[in-house]
């Protein structure tokens, strides 16, 4: 089934409404051996097809697949209309027979590769595509629209999962205080968090991030046995933990917090810990008054937002990354990203999509802090999601 819990035939309707809204005169999805997982979003995933295949889905008329005799078996169950082609000619003269002459095609391309997830199509096969008299435009939001919105069960299963996310960093912080003395290192405060994932059906392919002083001043450390060091009075620790719930459908959740280990946290942590989350409320707020004012906003404008109030704190360098990702079935989705930094994400923030907002401030050699949170935009606004971190946690010993 597509990601989204739907009936392929929903998948296809929504990306029909859009497209005619858009005026875009079809779709056309392309994968040879998994180079675009967002095929499999659209029609459920199929093992072992050997071959190129093809989705056409015409603005106003049946799809239509375009897979290899060899592989027809593979799609049988999906009830499609298909052709089947045997040699490389045949395949070029089936898809040419349903291109619009001059028409507007969708294909998951970026112009200049500013959007890598989306950025699934190669060169050749864009170059391809185009000799059949068509003009190639991205699929970016449509891909947003057909398959990234969350259906009632999967945003059900986020709130649950956010719960669980925010109960196990705090026990998390509870064993590290519990532990001080007895060498407890950031490795195995991961595999107390995995443990406790696995007791609540909450499942993830890798993580956590557990971080200790420096080591927080990387926005990715994951801890090892070799790499990791014993946690100790005085010390900041950063954790960040995402999964979802074993059962289908579900979306991740993803957050991150951050501790002191003593009576009082330092006066410099608190300055970059406050920056932070400043950043973070900033990004929010412009959010819900985008909402309120009927704005429709790109994903670029809230990093944006955010990133200019770190700078006016005096840290803007040392924001290293964008504001946010989507969330999906996996922790980084395939809708619209909050990023005016590392791409240029001009995908609308749009009812139905989820995401984070996590500014961070990596002061290399010394510690790091982020601030993550997860936002819904329901049909009557944007919502967050997660419990928002305020101040410093405290490990008192």
């Amino acid at each position: 089934m597509p990601q989204n819990d739907t009936l392929i035939s929903d998948v296809l309707a929504q990306a029909q409404e859009y497209m005619q809204g858009n005026k875009i005169d079809g779709w056309l999805l392309y994968d040879y051996r998994g180079m675009n997982p967002i095929f499999w979003d659209t029609i459920g995933y199929i093992p072992n097809v050997t071959r190129p295949c093809w989705l056409w889905i015409p603005a106003s008329s049946d799809p239509k697949l375009v897979v290899s005799f060899v592989d027809q078996n593979r799609f049988e169950h999906l009830g499609l209309k298909t052709d089947l082609w045997v040699s490389r000619e045949q395949m070029i003269n089936i898809l040419k027979s349903h291109m619009p002459q001059q028409g507007k095609v969708a294909m998951e391309y970026s112009p200049m590769g500013v959007l890598p997830r989306v950025t699934k199509v190669d060169g050749g096969t864009l170059e391809l595509v185009r000799s059949l008299g068509v003009e190639v435009v991205t699929s970016a939001d449509l891909i947003q629209f057909a398959t990234q919105r969350w259906s009632d069960k999967e945003l059900e299963s986020h709130l649950k999962a956010s719960k669980i996310l925010a109960t196990t960093v705090k026990e998390a912080f509870t064993h590290i205080g519990e532990n001080i003395g007895s060498s407890l290192t950031e490795f195995e405060v991961a595999e107390f968090i995995r443990e406790k994932f696995l007791k609540q059906n909450l499942k993830t392919p890798d993580g956590p991030v557990v971080a200790i002083n420096d080591h927080a001043a990387d926005p990715h450390f994951e801890p090892t046995e070799n790499n990791s060091v014993p946690i100790k009075t005085g010390d900041w620790i950063l954790i960040d933990l995402w999964g979802r719930i074993g059962d289908e459908p579900s979306v991740c959740a993803d957050i991150t917090w951050t501790a002191f280990i003593g009576d009082t946290v330092p006066a410099k942590h608190l300055e970059v810990f406050n920056a932070v989350v400043g950043g973070r409320d900033a990004a929010v707020c412009l959010l819900e008054k985008a909402h309120r004012d009927g704005r429709q906003l790109q994903g670029w404008e809230v990093d944006v937002e955010a990133r200019n109030y770190i700078r006016n704190t005096g840290y803007g360098k040392y924001f290293s990354h964008r504001l946010g990702h989507s969330l999906g079935k996996e922790v980084h989705g395939n809708a619209v990203n909050l990023d005016g930094w590392e791409t240029n994400d001009t995908r609308i923030i749009s009812p139905g999509i989820g995401f984070t907002v996590e500014p961070g401030i990596y002061l290399p050699g010394e510690f790091g802090v982020r601030s993550e949170i997860n936002v819904f935009y329901y049909e009557d606004g944007p919502k967050v999601t997660t419990e928002r971190q305020t101040e410093p946690y405290l490990i008192t010993v």
